[in-house]
């Protein structure tokens, strides 16, 4: 693997209870963060799609319910990879059955984006 960039991002569903929502937040947080320029200008490469792959390990407490192809979508180029593991939080919220809330639980997910050169 020839990294490129890392950057890491934080997302927080605050109601709903939706791992897949913190962790679409997270993702995109990261991929707020960072430029892929570089790898047009200074190392050539044409086609991102084609020469650039794209590594996501999230994590949140409940990894099995994520939806991959909602966090595919997150993410504007490059060959995807998406990988859940066991982590992010759950912290007391408030319970407001009008925002969708199963219970007064806040879900954090944490993600790391590497982009990586084919």
């Amino acid at each position: 693997m020839n990294r490129f960039i890392i950057e890491f991002g934080m997302g927080v569903d605050f109601h709903g209870q939706d791992v897949t929502r913190a962790a679409e937040k997270a993702v995109l947080d990261a991929v707020s963060k960072s430029c892929l320029c570089g790898l047009e200008e200074v190392v050539g490469i044409n086609d991102l799609n084609k020469g650039v792959g794209v590594n996501v390990t999230i994590a949140v407490t409940r990894p099995d319910e994520v939806d991959l192809e909602r966090i595919k979508k997150c993410l504007p180029v490059g060959q995807k990879t998406i990988k859940t593991i066991k982590g992010g939080m759950t912290v007391p919220g408030l319970f407001i059955p009008d925002f969708g809330d199963k219970d007064s639980s806040i879900e954090a997910a944490l993600a790391c984006v590497e982009v990586e050169i084919l």
